[in-house]
């Protein structure tokens, strides 16, 4: 059955010092949506966190950034849910992906939390794992680095620049997934195109 999405939610901190660090991929992408639908994102205590709706050709889709730092994000995700009578197979949870590299963005439906803390508190709150993630890859430290520090630091030059290609690609296809074409996304966003060679061969 088709679900069009009715909420994305993007994860990250709330505040100033965490605005540029790879924990907050989720909310560089709904500060994409808002601005590309002219949405404004404002704070609504009843959600604990930041919310604008996007209205489109199949209905309406709310953009949530919850404002109760990454691992309490399911009070914000379980408030909306359940005051707007929510499926799980329409929502969108955009996070952080350690295990992809930058650049990549993968879809998937469901499955465990990887040890990420604001999905795993999404899960708890929701009772299910049953809906949708964005998964933005921001890369592994070395052995060296701690991972909590990690996430917590901004990317290099060249990661960022490849985080937003990533975002690129994602926003790209959106409005499929508004729809619910949610095969047709993931098949769109997952195929690599790879450059032709100056020779054109």
């Amino acid at each position: 059955m088709k679900h069009p999405l009715r909420l994305v939610v993007g994860l990250g901190n709330p505040g100033e010092a965490y605005r540029t660090t790879r924990h907050n991929a989720g909310f560089w992408f709904v500060d994409r949506l808002a601005q590309q639908y002219a949405s404004v994102l404002r704070q609504e205590s009843r959600f604990f966190g930041a919310l604008a709706r996007v209205r489109h050709q199949d209905g309406e889709c709310w953009l949530l950034e919850p404002g109760t730092f990454m691992n309490l994000s399911g009070r914000s995700v379980g408030a909306l849910v359940r005051y707007y009578q929510l499926l799980p197979a329409e929502v969108l949870v955009v996070h952080d992906e350690l295990d992809l590299e930058p650049g990549v963005v993968r879809l998937k439906q469901g499955g465990g939390s990887a040890g990420h803390n604001g999905l795993k508190d999404i899960t708890a709150a929701l009772g299910t794992p049953d809906y949708w993630r964005l998964r933005v890859g921001v890369g592994r430290p070395g052995p060296s680095r701690d991972l909590a520090g990690y996430v917590l630091d901004r990317p290099s030059v060249a990661e960022q620049a490849a985080i937003e290609e990533g975002l690129n690609r994602a926003q790209e296809v959106f409005s499929l997934l508004l729809a619910g074409h949610m095969a047709q996304a993931t098949q769109q966003l997952h195929t690599v195109v790879r450059p032709k060679s100056p020779s054109g061969a």
